[in-house]
Parts: structure tokens; C-alpha cells; sequence
């Protein structure tokens, strides 16, 4: 059954977010970024996490894009952090 993901509930997206942060060690500018770049992902849905959505069931479909959205995030902080700083 395809559950819809609630609005009103964001422990999907708490989580992610702080699965982000575990392996940055971010100062308050950082922070800031990846906040933006997790919300773009997350709300954009760019592809491949546009069909982890639609492919997973229940929890599992609710919680993976939110995970994919941080997995980008986290790749471009980390990109940025190596090439510019």
C-alpha cells in the first residue's frame, strides 16, 4: 500500500537532516548551507530521488528520499569544503 507522506509529521525529515550533520563538523555558515541544500533537495526531488519515492512502500518510501536529499546535500558541502576552502 502507498502511503502518502504527512505534512504534519517531520521526524522523516529531523532525521535526515541530522544524518547530514554526522559526519560534517559544521560552524553556523555551514549549517546554514546544508539546511538550504537539504530543504532544495528535499522539496526539488531531482532525479534518482524522485523514484526512490514512487518504488518503496510505507516507512521505508517516506524516510528514503529524505535520506537521498541529505546524501546530496552532504556531497556537495563536502565538494566544496575540499575544491574551494
Amino acid at each position: 500500500m502507498k502511503m502518502k507522506d504527512p505534512s504534519c509529521i517531520v521526524i522523516d525529515e529531523i532525521v535526515a537532516f541530522l544524518a547530514l550533520l554526522i559526519y560534517l563538523q559544521p560552524d553556523v555558515v555551514t549549517l546554514f548551507y546544508c539546511f538550504l541544500l537539504f530543504r532544495f533537495f528535499d522539496i526539488l526531488k531531482p532525479f534518482p530521488i524522485n523514484i526512490l519515492e514512487k518504488k518503496f512502500e510505507g516507512g521505508f518510501g517516506i524516510m528514503i528520499d529524505d535520506i537521498a536529499a541529505a546524501i546530496y546535500s552532504a556531497l556537495i558541502i563536502i565538494l566544496f569544503n575540499q575544491y574551494v576552502f
